[in-house]
């Protein structure tokens, strides 16, 4: 295949890196000078240190040179950059399928990325490559299995085949508002864990708030539309487990430092990169609230997003919750 890989970002430039092996691909960074350094020192400085770009990728800072004569387009931009590159590419008349591997909804609008692309690429086939990876590992070529789901099974089936090969092992799937939500709110969760984490805690009870957090997913999803056995699969408790345990969490380590009670400004300062739970967090609230969905974990991590200082107090107030019946 021939591939475009929309956003240099360390998620779009491990896919790229790995699919390279196998595939024609082009690696479309904004930035004009990130893309020169990428293409002389053949390393993404900035994203993914350490890991060398194969000589036959293609890296290029201009849009549309990108992605020509591609027949299969990812976009690794992140959640509040995807309508803006369906835009582009709306506005360059392709009909290229697009896979976004962005996990969030859309700020301020609560849009879930098939969503945003519903109203971009109307006409377009797509879907969404999600679960648990770090870009990292899989750049590194070690072992990973993902989910690739589209309301077009047969595109699901196809690309998922395409793509699935080398460590990358991927699996097909039709429920495309379940695979979304589960990697949009595992984010959210993952700050909750390093939360419970910095504050020493212990494991009995990031074990407690994962699978209570999982609840909280599976509810959500279920209500939007998704299938409760996608929650119970890869792109959901699979991811899960990864970002609330794995050290290379960029959410996890926001809540890590947000128990120690530093600004949330100055902790994504120092991150260097985006942690889309942040900004997660607050739109699933307000979609709980307007559907009457009770999610409690999620309204914690938003009240500490706020006040980090207030972190033990919200810890301490979750586990005053009163008792009720597990599947409730």
């Amino acid at each position: 295949m021939n591939i475009a890989v929309l956003g240099a970002g360390a998620w779009g430039t491990a896919m790229a890196v790995h699919l390279a092996a196998r595939h024609s691909v082009a690696l479309w960074a904004r930035d004009a000078a990130q893309a020169a350094a990428m293409q002389s020192a053949r390393v993404n400085q900035r994203y993914l240190r350490g890991v060398t770009l194969p000589p036959q990728l293609k890296i290029s800072a201009d849009f549309n040179t990108a992605h020509a004569g591609a027949t299969l387009i990812l976009a690794g931009v992140t959640t509040a950059g995807l309508r803006d590159v369906l835009n582009k590419l709306k506005a360059a008349g392709s009909s290229v399928p697009v896979v976004w591997l962005c996990k969030g909804f859309e700020r301020e609008h609560a849009l879930l990325p098939h969503q945003v692309c519903a109203e971009a690429l109307p006409n377009v086939a797509c879907g969404v490559l999600s679960g648990p990876s770090f870009a990292d590992e899989v750049a590194r070529g070690l072992p990973a299995a993902l989910t690739l789901a589209s309301t077009d099974a047969a595109f699901a089936a196809n690309t998922a085949r395409e793509l699935h090969g080398g460590s990358l092992r991927v699996y097909s799937s039709t429920d495309v508002i379940g695979v979304e939500v589960a990697g949009a709110v595992k984010n959210v969760m993952a700050i909750a864990s390093g939360i419970c984490d910095g504050l020493k805690l212990g494991l009995n009870a990031r074990a407690a708030l994962m699978t209570r957090g999982l609840a909280e997913i599976t509810r959500l999803g279920v209500a939007l539309g998704g299938r409760a056995e996608t929650f119970m699969g890869l792109a959901g408790v699979g991811d899960l487990i990864l970002t609330c345990t794995g050290d290379l969490s960029r959410n996890r380590r926001v809540g890590l430092r947000l128990a120690e009670g530093q600004p949330l400004a100055d902790i994504l300062n120092e991150l260097g990169h985006v942690a889309e739970g942040v900004y997660t967090a607050r739109e699933v609230a307000r979609l709980a609230l307007q559907r009457g969905i009770t999610m409690p974990i999620t309204e914690a991590v938003c009240r500490v997003l706020d006040q980090p200082q207030s972190a033990a107090r919200v810890a301490r107030e979750l586990l005053e919750r009163d008792a009720k019946a597990e599947s409730s």
